[in-house]
Formats: C-alpha cells, sequence, structure tokens
C-alpha cells in the first residue's frame, strides 16, 4: 500500500478527531495542503471568502464539534488569519492551523520569493502565528507522525490552537513511520489526574458545601470546551443549588433548569435577585474559571469574597489559600456528581419570558425585536451573538429549553459572528442557527453570505440597521463621523451574493416583524432579515460609567 504524504497523513490524523470540514483560501505555499483535501475522503473542503472569515468560521465550527481545522497560505494568508486564530484562542478553542510555506530547495537557495519582504528569512512568521497557538511544529516525512501526536495532545490538554507548518514539497513526500490511528474526540482523556490532589480537592469541596447554607454556582463555558458542560449541569441538577452564568458564558448552561437564576455581571445583571443571590451566598463554586473583566463583571462592580470562593480550573482548583493541582475539570465533576448530596426544596424563583411591547404598525425598537426573537427560537437551535449593543440585550434575555449561544464577549472581534455562524451550522447536525448582528459589524464580514450560498446552509440572520457603530456612540459620545456606516440595503445582499431560495425582507414594524418570524417558522430555509432599529437608541453611558471601564480621568482628592 502506497504510504500517505505528508499533507494527506496530517488531514487524515486530525479528521479522526471528528473533523469533516476544512475552512480556508488557496494559496500556492499551500496547495499540497489544498489538494490533500481532495485525497482524504473524510474531509471536505470549505472555501471562504478570506483567511479571516475563513478562521472566524472555523471557530465558529469548534464551538459545536470541540475541533477545528483552518488553512491558509504562507505570509499573507496566515498573518491575515491572526485575529481569528487569537480570538480562538481566547476562548480556549483547539483549531489546528496548517500553514503551507516555500520548498526547502528554495530556503536552502536562498532563493527570493513573493509572499516575502525581500529577503530569505522564511521562518520570519513562525513566531508571529505560533504566538496565537499554545502549540507549534515544522513538519518533515521524518519527524511528522511524532509531532502531530504532540501537536494534537497539547492543542486538546490546553484547549487553545496549534499552529502546524508543512512546506510545499514536504507536503507531497510520502510520510516515513507508522500511522497511528486516533479516536475521536469524545473519546479522548485529554488531562489526567492525580488520585491523591484529586480526592483532597474533592472532598474538600464536598465539606465544604455541606456546610454552606446557601451557596450559589457559576458555571463558564470552559466546561463546554472540554466536553464536560453536561456534568456541571448534572452536578447543579443533583447538588441542587442556584446557578448562574457570566456574560461570556451565556449558553453553557440549559436556562430552562429550576437551578438557573439568571446573568450574573455585577451591576449589569440579569436582575438584583441574581446579583444579591450571588454576592451574599457563603459559597460560590466557580465551575471553569470566571474571566473578570470589564464587560463580564459589569465594569468589576461584582463581589466575589475569596474566602468565600471556590474555584474549579481545567487543571486545578483553588479554595482559599489552598491550591491542588494536576486535578483534571472532568474528573473532579464526575467525582463530585456522584458524591455530593442534594439540597431540599426549591433554589429558584419562576422565570419569565421579556413582556411584548408594541403592537401593529408601532416602529420596532429594541423593546418590540427581543422578545418577540425569544419566542422564536426552538429546542436544538443556537443563537449565535455579535459583539455590540445587541449583546448586551440577548446575554440577558432568558432562553428557552435546549438553546444554546455563542458569542465572543472577551476577545471582542466585531464582525465575528457572520463567518462564526457560518461555521456553526456547517457544525451542527440537527436544530437551526440564529445569529444577530449591529449592521457595523456586519459590514465588516459581509462577504461571508458569498460562502453560505455556495454551500447552501440555511442560517436565519437578524442585521440590527441602525446606520452607526452603535456600541461606539454608547461608549463614548454621539455625533462623531466616524461613527457613521456607509449606507447598506442590506436585505439585497442575499441575491447578489448568489444565496438560493432565502427569505430576504426589510421590517420596521412589529407587525411586520411578527409577520416574518411566521414565515420563518413555517419554513424549512435561510432567512436574512433587515431590522430597522432607531439611532437614538444608542445614547452614551453616563460618563462616571465610561471612565469606570477606561480610567481615564484624574481620581478625585480624598
Amino acid at each position: 500500500m502506497k504510504a500517505q504524504t505528508v499533507a494527506q497523513y496530517t488531514l487524515t490524523r486530525l479528521s479522526q478527531l471528528g473533523i469533516d470540514k476544512i475552512f480556508g483560501v488557496p494559496g500556492d505555499y499551500a496547495f499540497s495542503i489544498d489538494d490533500a483535501v481532495e485525497q482524504v475522503s473524510s474531509l471536505e473542503w470549505v472555501a471562504c471568502t478570506n483567511e479571516l472569515n475563513a478562521a472566524y468560521a472555523a471557530d465558529g465550527y469548534a464551538r459545536i464539534r470541540g475541533a477545528a481545522i483552518l488553512t491558509t497560505t504562507y505570509g499573507v494568508g496566515e498573518l491575515s488569519a491572526i485575529n481569528g486564530v487569537m480570538g480562538s484562542k481566547a476562548h480556549r478553542l483547539p483549531v489546528f492551523h496548517l500553514t503551507g510555506m516555500p520548498s526547502e530547495r528554495i530556503q536552502r537557495q536562498g532563493l527570493l520569493t513573493h509572499h516575502n519582504l525581500g529577503d530569505v528569512d522564511y521562518a520570519r512568521f513562525q513566531p508571529l502565528s505560533g504566538a496565537a497557538a499554545c502549540v507549534s511544529a515544522v513538519l518533515t516525512p521524518d519527524n511528522c507522525i511524532d509531532e502531530l501526536e504532540r501537536v494534537i495532545r497539547e492543542a486538546l490538554r490546553q484547549s487553545q490552537p496549534a499552529y502546524i507548518v508543512i512546506s510545499e514539497v514536504n507536503g507531497i513526500q510520502p510520510v516515513i513511520g507508522t500511522p497511528v490511528t486516533g479516536k475521536p474526540l469524545s473519546k479522548i482523556k485529554r488531562q489526567q489526574s492525580i488520585p491523591q490532589e484529586l480526592d483532597a480537592a474533592v472532598a474538600t469541596i464536598l465539606k465544604r458545601l455541606a456546610s454552606a447554607k446557601n451557596p450559589v454556582a457559576l458555571v463558564t463555558a470552559l466546561t463546554a470546551r472540554y466536553g464536560v458542560k453536561d456534568k456541571a449541569s448534572d452536578f447543579v441538577t443533583k447538588a441542587n443549588i442556584p446557578a448562574a452564568v457570566t456574560p461570556t458564558d451565556k449558553g453553557t448552561l440549559d436556562e430552562s433548569l429550576p437551578q438557573y437564576i439568571g446573568l450574573f455581571a455585577g451591576g449589569w445583571s440579569s436582575s438584583t435577585s441574581t446579583r444579591n443571590t450571588v454576592e451574599s451566598a457563603d459559597l460560590v463554586l466557580d465551575i471553569g474559571g470566571i474571566v473578570p473583566t470589564e464587560l463580564n463583571t459589569g465594569m468589576w462592580t461584582e463581589y466575589l469574597d475569596p474566602n468565600k470562593l471556590i474555584s474549579i480550573n481545567d487543571n486545578w482548583v483553588r479554595i482559599g489559600t489552598k491550591v491542588f493541582i494536576n486535578t483534571a475539570i472532568d474528573d473532579v465533576l464526575s467525582a463530585l456528581v456522584e458524591k455530593v448530596t442534594p439540597r431540599p426544596g426549591e433554589v429558584a424563583a419562576s422565570k419569565d419570558l421579556l413582556p411584548l411591547a408594541g403592537d401593529g404598525g408601532d416602529p420596532l425598537s429594541s423593546a418590540s425585536f427581543y422578545p418577540r426573537l425569544q419566542r422564536a427560537l426552538k429546542s436544538g437551535d443556537t443563537l449565535v451573538i455579535e459583539t455590540g449593543t445587541c449583546m448586551t440585550h440577548l446575554n440577558k434575555m432568558l432562553l428557552p429549553a435546549g438553546v444554546g449561544a455563542e458569542g465572543q464577549g472577551l476577545w471582542g472581534s466585531i464582525g465575528w459572528a457572520t463567518p462564526a455562524a457560518f461555521g456553526v451550522v456547517m457544525a451542527k447536525t440537527s436544530g437551526r442557527t440564529w445569529m444577530v448582528t449591529g449592521d457595523g459589524s456586519h459590514q465588516l464580514t459581509l462577504n461571508e453570505l458569498a460562502a453560505m450560498g455556495r454551500y447552501a446552509v440555511k442560517p436565519v440572520i437578524f442585521v440590527l440597521n441602525n446606520g452607526l457603530f452603535g456600541v461606539e456612540d454608547v461608549l463614548s459620545e454621539r455625533g462623531h463621523g466616524y461613527d457613521d456606516l456607509a449606507p447598506v440595503n442590506y436585505h439585497l445582499l442575499p441575491q447578489a451574493f448568489g444565496c438560493k431560495d432565502w427569505l430576504a425582507a426589510k421590517v420596521g414594524t412589529v407587525a411586520e416583524l411578527e409577520d416574518i418570524l411566521a414565515k420563518i417558522g413555517n419554513r424549512d430555509g435561510a432567512a436574512y432579515i433587515e431590522v430597522m432599529i432607531p439611532n437614538e437608541e444608542s445614547q452614551p453611558l453616563p460618563g462616571d460609567v465610561i471612565d469606570s471601564g477606561y480610567k481615564l480621568c484624574t481620581p478625585a482628592v480624598g
């Protein structure tokens, strides 16, 4: 049997994790990788409209499947993708970034090529792309098998991107050695625990929990990254303790659980009751590690007493001044689910849908849009939330039973949501993918609609059109010319980008929105809706609130 080439073997081995798509843009120095995709039957090539969009799409895909593959060419391609890969690093997603580079025959002779800076430093870009990853490797026929196992293990262990370089000539050379047949991601033990540390950590958690009178849990998105969000849910349910999420963790917990109490973000929490429940708890169980950024904590207005905080991280646990190491999060949660003693009684108040506002010919507003969107979501759906003013509404919105959500509030790269939604819908096997984006964010990456049309995917997209970068007005002041957007007739874009049989419309009244939502509910197809929102909604926050996030003013004397 003929040996696989380095490129073929790499793609075959990565696909064994359960990855069935590879996102990218073709490039000459990556031709050995691009060609290999056509020879590896378990993978499908997904051509994106640019490398940044490809990175965003891979990010979205990895959120559903657990890992993804991205491929770019040398220099110009990989550097265009870095922002998207950095976002995957921030949000702990193992995206395998494969880059082609010029042949060693060119490098050894010191020949000048394109995609370079007019010199022969062919390793110049590796530190740059490598900085967006947790592990990297340059593969050759001789080291391919061993290096690839190292890279896969480390990317999964840390749940972060990997950067893999394959030269165009090495990519077509046969791999040397005995190939490895891997397991699906769901069957892989990503981290190991030291029994002594694990037992001590679990026993300490259970002891603290048993003595607590009003404990609460905060479940973070890290549980989803390590494939244990169901275990976290099982623990919350069995322990029967109140549970909340922070904005970056939206959609991690099923919000129909009787233990779910809402969004916790200090002064920006979904309700005063949620904030009080968390901040008055005598034990806060942080499952996954809360990200204490300003946007995740209501401009750092949260209060979590460190003496009452237990943090279960990916492979370590902190309880006050005690730190337990080499305690894999899956092992900790499995032991807690097995051993925890349920607490009696109801722990959370009943939760209501947003009240309907507006009627008939009333102009649309956020108050009338979001409650109707909320009622349109069904179990199995995924809501993709763009960074911007829409996320402040969507994060607080109670998701119906079985509805997940994905956002990028930590990295916060506007434009992420459109190609990420493409990746999400390519990864899902059931349920719809819904996306809400502002027009400012959408303008950065709307060309990815062409890829959606090409691959006949069926997202439901809402573009909130207020004619400006609304979130910038919220964070500064009205009237800046740089916040104004070029006028676009968004509802005409699907046809222009080759999206066949899409339901496309522009809605400006409550009646028009209700009519279009009814049509979406009655058909199995893509929809693209331009929603007119008054720009007057984007009013600046109070000056002291803005300064609490940016710290520009001279502190008061005293």
